[in-house]
């Protein structure tokens, strides 16, 4: 008998300032069978975008090749931080237009792939509309968008709400 074994094709990024912190706690449940890869983005050196390409040589272009050439689908998973995304995967989000310009032939290589987006905070508070830049920035890139969830913890904030479980558990039937 051989036995194949499987690697996911599934990453979540995880992109929060603390990284045992509550998007872990989401992430971990999230995959709670272990079905996906993760990669926290806060342990890489990633710079701001620059139209003269200066940050070349940080952990950004080889992370996407890694994840481009490794994943059909993505999910970012972020903290609500005033009313939008963290702001290290807002640099990562922006950080894509060197797929446009500077690596075009790998940024080409994210058309046909997946997108999704899991959120958390404090409380089931997510304003309409916090989910566009992600649904515009996948049609942008040729990639299916697959949908997203709001994920918030209990009154003392240490553990996610039973009803946000019920949410996160839906959202991994996606995948």
């Amino acid at each position: 008998m051989i036995f194949v074994i499987m690697k996911p094709t599934t990453v979540i990024i995880q992109a929060c300032a603390t990284t045992k912190g509550n998007t872990f706690k989401v992430v971990n449940y999230l995959n709670i069978n272990n079905n996906f890869d993760i990669i926290d983005i806060s342990s890489k050196e990633i710079g701001h975008f620059d139209y003269n390409f200066k940050n070349s040589e940080d952990d950004f272009l080889p992370l996407m090749e890694e994840i481009i050439n490794t994943y059909d689908t993505i999910i970012f998973a972020t903290p609500v931080y005033w009313y939008a995304m963290s702001g290290i995967l807002k640099v990562f989000f922006d950080r894509m237009s060197d797929l446009l310009h500077h690596r075009k032939e790998l940024g080409r290589k994210l058309r046909g792939k997946n997108m999704a987006m899991i959120s958390n905070s404090g409380d089931n508070d997510r304003k309409a509309g916090f989910e566009m830049p992600f649904k515009e920035s996948a049609s942008y890139l040729g990639m299916d968008y697959l949908g997203d969830v709001h994920v918030w913890f209990t009154k003392n904030g240490q553990t996610i709400d039973e009803n946000a479980k019920i949410e996160i558990d839906m959202f991994r039937k996606l995948f």
